[in-house]
């Protein structure tokens, strides 16, 4: 039906179109078309208005042609042309971004590009900008138009060369030096290395400076050296009111009394780790920083305090203080023992080393190298009593003759603070250690050292003790670990050996073995003592011993279990 319809309207259409009439008007009834007539209508329609299915459509680019580069592309697989290099961006821009950050960046702080200059030239004005204030434009063709940049005066009165070019000329007389002298005189032969005329080698100040030198630094020169020199006169203070027993022996006497055998060299035959507190010595009003046991017996314990002062204590008995050595400024480092223990030394941080008599408590002599000694070590042979060193902060260990009072033999191969000296080998041998991070080892007598251990992993080790066997020797590294050392062997480190577990690091905490070697025992910085054994380097017990710094600690050489520390604290601990 709408067929029919359409072709009637094309139809009347048609006709008032070629013939110029008016056509009547159709009746709103639908009269009937022939099927043959619609289809001449349809054939007619199509030539006069022509339908195309596949309509014309403009050739596009080539694919090449739409080839684009991204601005972020760090690498192109084909070889694209300049103007698809340069091509500008495609696409809508990030509107949360500011013009700042849509520019092209390949830094941080904005866009780099290489550039490559002559480095010559480039320091060649650098200077002469630098020198007289001027330099050539850094572009060559600008430089020959608009001259250099900088001061045009300077730059004018110099030609505009550059410190390259300008020669420097020499004024007044060249310095002459002396006469060579004779080859065939040794002495008097000077060659290449004669002075010149006018040398001049000592610069020392004239009288009119002396004077004005003398005014502003004399009194205080006179004050320092004043002051260097003041010492604290020496004394003593005996707190039993008798120092002798009923037979006239003094408390140095071993005593035969007791349940143990003081004078037996022969160490227990099996000892266990201690495990509660048996007695505590107070008497230092400041840290203790060293202890040491009477040669042999171990019957009296010594003490150096940080506030300088050294105190004589009876270990068994009533355990009572004996004497207190009153002599020093500063706190005490460290003391010793005689062989025989009638005598002991004492170093301080006011650079006097003291000896003293442990029975009267008298001083009998001072020494001091104007050096702050650190550690100080009898030799232990009966027939050298009258030799002791002394490690230094000036990197040296010192041999002082107590009968003269001068310094015999100096050890110079350190390289930092000496902490250590250890005899071994039958006293023939001492071993060293400083802050250099190195143990070395010496003949008495010999300033060379025949031994030098030193490794890239190794710390310092301001700690070092023998074992009872006089085998190995137990340094205690600054790592937290407690290294051994064969004597025996060339003092190679013996790996298997290796003890940890406690917390040393910055503190010169020292280490001690049981008296038959099956134990050793250690303080650290957190004042806890702890126990290893010897055989397997496991932790047999662990405990607090003080509340600050446990520094050191002594196994009695004739006890099973008794241990005697020291600590910060101020207190010194026996342990059972």
């Amino acid at each position: 039906m709408k067929m029919d319809t359409l072709s009637a309207a094309y139809d009347s259409d048609a006709s008032s179109g070629a013939e110029g009439e008016e056509t009547p008007q159709q009746e709103d009834e639908a009269t009937p078309i022939n099927v043959e007539e619609s289809s001449s209508v349809l054939s007619r329609l199509k030539e006069k208005f022509p339908l195309n299915s596949a309509p014309a459509v403009p050739i596009r680019e080539s694919p090449d042609d739409l080839l684009r580069v991204g601005p972020d592309t760090k690498e192109v697989a084909y070889n694209p042309t300049v103007e698809q290099l340069y091509a500008p961006e495609v696409g809508p821009t990030n509107p949360f971004k500011t013009r700042q950050q849509l520019a092209n960046k390949n830094t941080l702080s904005g866009f780099v590009e290489p550039a490559h200059f002559d480095a010559f030239q480039f320091e060649n004005q650098r200077r002469t900008f630098h020198s007289y204030g001027y330099a050539l434009d850094p572009t060559a063709m600008e430089a020959a138009a608009t001259g250099p940049v900088g001061d045009q005066l300077r730059a004018e009165e110099m030609k505009e060369v550059s410190v390259f070019e300008v020669k420097k000329v020499r004024t007044g007389e060249k310095r002459r030096r002396k006469d060579k002298g004779d080859p065939a005189d040794l002495d008097g032969y000077m060659g290449p290395w004669r002075e010149y005329e006018d040398e001049v080698k000592v610069s020392k100040p004239t009288p009119e400076q002396m004077v004005i030198l003398d005014e502003q630094f004399g009194e205080k020169l006179k004050a320092k050296e004043k002051k260097e020199d003041d010492t604290i006169t020496e004394s003593t203070i005996l707190h039993v009111e008798n120092p002798c027993d009923y037979l006239g022996r003094s408390y140095l006497h071993i005593r035969q009394d007791l349940d143990v055998d003081l004078r037996t060299e022969e160490p227990p035959p099996k000892c266990f780790s201690p495990k509660k507190l048996v007695h505590t010595w107070v008497g230092h009003t400041k840290g203790v920083a060293a202890i040491r046991l009477f040669p042999h017996s171990g019957h009296l314990v010594l003490s150096a305090g940080m506030d300088s002062k050294i105190k004589l204590w009876e270990v068994y008995g009533e355990r009572r203080l004996l004497r207190t050595f009153v002599g020093h400024a500063k706190a005490v480092r460290d003391i010793c023992f005689s062989c025989k223990g009638t005598r002991f030394l004492s170093c301080s941080y006011d650079r006097y080393i003291k000896l003293w008599d442990t029975e009267t408590g008298e001083c009998l002599a001072r020494f001091t190298n104007k050096k702050t000694p650190y550690c100080v070590r009898f030799n232990p042979d009966e027939d050298k009593q009258n030799l002791f060193l002394v490690g230094c902060a000036d990197k040296k260990i010192y041999c002082f003759n107590i009968d003269s009072g001068e310094i015999v033999q100096e050890y110079d191969r350190h390289l930092g603070a000496v902490n250590t000296i250890t005899f071994v080998d039958g006293n023939r041998r001492f071993v060293t250690t400083s802050d250099d991070k190195s143990l070395r080892v010496w003949e008495w007598d010999i300033p060379v050292d025949m031994k030098y251990v030193a490794e890239p992993h190794m710390h310092s080790m301001p700690a070092v003790t023998l074992s009872p066997n006089e085998k190995w020797l137990a340094c205690q590294s600054m790592d937290n670990t407690i290294l051994v050392y064969g004597v025996h062997n060339n003092f190679r480190l013996n790996r298997k050996k290796n003890f940890k577990g406690h917390m040393v690091a910055g503190y010169a905490c020292s280490a001690d073995f049981s008296p038959e070697g099956s134990l050793v025992v250690s303080g650290d910085a957190d004042g806890k003592l702890t126990v290893w054994e010897w055989r397997t380097t496991r932790i047999v017990t662990r405990f607090k011993a003080h509340d600050s710094v446990c520094i050191s600690c002594l196994w009695l050489p004739h006890e099973t279990s008794k241990v005697i520390s020291c600590g910060w604290d101020g207190k010194i601990h026996l342990w059972d």
